[in-house]
């Protein structure tokens, strides 16, 4: 499995410079886990996306992510992201500062369970509250929101790509919601 979000208007590398930077250099990503949260900040659900890869055709579950493009600040990257992913009247709720809730580093021979075959990948990870309607777009086919208890099932800690199983437990232990 792999960090992939695909951008036809990415206007910065072609499919082939693309090709030849993964394998020199670690590419910067952003990665967001979307959260409903009740009235006093409590966790309710987390959404998670069910995307095809495109080479495959293997379905899996995931988190919004891609890329942080040159000269594009991370905010804007994230908030790119999770427009593309979950559609323009999400409401997404970033913080004043961007601190991730953790730092996730994919390689592509698997290290601390995290995995992308194509690259060595850094993606800054963020729980984000949004607060409108959820229409994945693109390459994502659908978002499902999930409780935590449901979260934490096992199979679908495994159908997580790359080892996100382990980014997805470290939220809910973050958040506090451990059921």
């Amino acid at each position: 499995m792999s960090v992939r979000t695909p951008d036809p208007e990415s206007g910065w590398l072609s499919d082939d410079e693309l090709e030849r930077m993964r394998r020199r250099v670690p590419m910067l990503y952003v990665e967001a886990i979307p959260v409903r949260l009740d009235a006093t900040g409590r966790l309710e659900q987390l959404g998670m996306l069910l995307r095809a890869d495109g080479a495959t055709g293997i379905m899996a579950r995931t988190f919004v992510s891609g890329r942080v493009q040159y000269g594009e600040t991370v905010r804007s990257a994230l908030l790119r992201h999770l427009e593309k992913d979950l559609g323009t009247v999400a409401f997404p709720q970033l913080p004043a500062t961007l601190t991730p809730f953790t730092i996730a580093e994919y390689g592509p021979m698997p290290w601390d369970g995290l995995y992308d075959p194509r690259q060595h990948a850094v993606a800054l990870v963020y729980i984000v509250p949004v607060q409108g309607d959820c229409n994945p777009r693109q390459d994502a086919l659908e978002l499902t929101w999930l409780t935590a208890e449901e979260a934490l099932d096992p199979d679908l800690l495994d159908e997580l790509e790359g080892g996100r199983g382990a980014v997805l437990r470290s939220a809910i232990g973050h958040l506090g919601a451990w059921p």
